[in-house]
């Protein structure tokens, strides 16, 4: 069966009853309460150095009156966004300098010697704010929750054909800038030995023009104007008064009208808030529409999913696939994750280990030949660091944020992620056309050439390729390495066996700490999202 599957939004997208959140403006705010917007031009930003050129850019070119919206789990003021002099702080500071509203919501993060981010996102607050912008560190979280959403807005009332939105997988912090060749940025983070002291990595943002940008500063509107205070930890209160932060959110102006539309792709915002108390005035009940459009999704999968993740953890998560592929004998299920965790330390890699396992044994059991999972390295073989978060559906339906497919993301942090379905009906095959170009630009990068046409339009030779070009490797590394390097990233996925000690005391970590469940009691009883 060729891949492809035409079919009007409405059959993919969640309808605004099926997003279960009341509260919000993602929905009210459009006519007729449509839950997702048409008319949008959507690309791909492969790789940190392409997405931080483009912002730079963009950022560069804003003027007095303009307004820049972030969200950010972490953020290093002296990041840079391409060479010297394109550090992140003084970029946004500089943005503020000219009169550009600069506003932004950082996670405050634990303490930096948990290998968290405190004082690095506290140092670009202070850079912002020094010029004149504003820059809130937000701890309205659950217990061990953090704010895990990539976004940033740009606005600008004069030349509304400038607007766009940046989501996706990718931070405005060190080790992002890498680009096709998986040489790593130079400005690393520490992680695992295995990834060396330049870890390479491979992350998506999406850039967005058209009416999803009105969606897009309408979720940072909601968290800006939440009148909750920003931390109830009586230590966070003590470091804003020797810090002197910011703890009241300056005013925004009236939101502008929605660029017009200028493409062919629908766009919806699924996100992430979990029940908690407080309830978020825009969530009051939480919201899991990242695990209900998955599920929607998933469930009308016949053909190919092809998956990318920096985690793909959690029984509950793993159930969702595995039932599309016991449903449909014919579907293919391919999977590109990291091969190793992120850190060493005996506190660290079990737990991350014995969150995949019992995923990945669901998912053999479920697809068996028809289910494929890999990790990728660069030329010199040095591991790369699976860190986007992508979906692709039958090459109809499309998703790319900041979620992961574990329960953390699905129902515990503040998630952000984008559903794309390409709307143009020029031809027979064209609903498909913008999810086919990702996933083909994605082979093309793992498999060090392009899918032919055949291979590419039948799940099951795109399967075969993907196997056949992991095997090749593979195979090479056991040889010694004899005779030329063959083509591609990929390697087959293998995991080490935990003792059953090390299960006893890893899996409460695991379940309370690494993969916590931010979902109601009915919901947990029912299994359901």
């Amino acid at each position: 069966m060729a891949i492809g599957i035409e079919a009007p939004p409405a059959d993919w997208l969640l309808s605004s009853r099926e997003r279960d959140n009341p509260d919000t403006l993602l929905d009210s705010r459009r006519v007729g309460a449509l839950a997702w917007s048409t008319g949008n031009d959507v690309r791909a930003l492969v790789h940190g150095a392409t997405y931080f050129r483009e912002l730079l850019s963009a950022v560069q070119a804003m003027e007095e009156g303009d307004s820049l919206f972030f969200t950010d789990w972490r953020g290093d003021a002296n990041q840079r966004l391409d060479g010297p002099g394109t550090e992140i702080g003084p970029v946004f500071a500089a943005a503020a300098s000219r009169g550009v509203r600069v506003r932004g919501l950082l996670w405050r993060s634990h303490g930096d010697r948990f290998q968290f981010s405190a004082n690095e996102n506290r140092h670009l607050g202070d850079e912002i704010e020094a010029a004149g912008g504003q820059c809130l560190l937000d701890m309205r979280v659950r217990p061990f929750g953090s704010h895990h959403q990539k976004l940033v807005v740009l606005r600008h009332p004069l030349r509304p054909q400038r607007d766009v939105a940046f989501i996706g997988g990718i931070d405005l912090c060190h080790s992002r800038r890498d680009d096709q060749s998986h040489a790593g940025d130079p400005q690393w983070q520490k992680m695992a030995a295995v990834y060396g002291d330049r870890p390479p990595w491979h992350d998506i943002q999406l850039a967005i023009h058209g009416p999803a940008v009105g969606d897009a500063e309408a979720v940072f509107r909601e968290r800006w104007d939440d009148p909750a205070p920003l931390s109830r930890n009586p230590i966070h209160l003590i470091g804003e008064r020797v810090h002197r932060e910011d703890r009241t959110a300056r005013a925004l102006p009236p939101q502008l009208p929605d660029p017009a539309p200028r493409g062919n792709q629908a766009v919806q915002l699924l996100r992430t808030y979990p029940r908690r108390r407080p309830g978020y005035p825009f969530a009051k009940a939480g919201e899991r529409s990242v695990a209900l459009g998955y599920s929607k999704a998933v469930g009308k999968a016949r053909s190919l999913i092809y998956v990318e993740d920096q985690y793909l953890w959690s029984l509950d998560v793993a159930q969702i696939f595995a039932e599309a592929l016991t449903r449909q004998p014919g579907l293919h299920l391919i999977v590109v994750i990291p091969r190793f965790p992120d850190q060493d330390g005996r506190t660290a890699v079990p737990p991350n280990l014995l969150g995949r396992e019992p995923a990945l044994r669901l998912l053999r059991e479920a697809g068996g030949s028809r289910f494929g999972v890999y990790g990728l390295e660069n030329a010199a073989g040095t591991p790369i660091y699976v860190h986007a978060k992508v979906c692709v559906i039958d090459d109809t339906w499309a998703c790319v944020g900041s979620d992961n497919a574990n329960r953390r993301s699905w129902t515990h942090d503040s998630e952000l992620s984008c559903a794309v379905l390409d709307t143009s009906t020029d031809d027979p095959g064209s609903g498909g056309s913008w999810a086919r170009a990702l996933r083909l630009e994605l082979a093309r990068e793992h498999l060090g050439r392009a899918l032919t046409d055949p291979e590419a339009d039948d799940p099951a030779r795109t399967f075969e390729v993907f196997r056949e070009c992991a095997a090749d490797l593979d195979a090479w590394h056991r040889s010694g390495a004899a005779g030329p390097r063959p083509h591609g990233q990929l390697r087959t996925y293998e995991q080490l066996e935990l003792s059953r000690l090390t299960r006893i005391w890893a899996t409460p970590m695991y379940r309370f700490l690494f993969d916590p469940d931010g979902r109601s009691r009915q919901l947990r009883r029912r299994n359901a999202y």
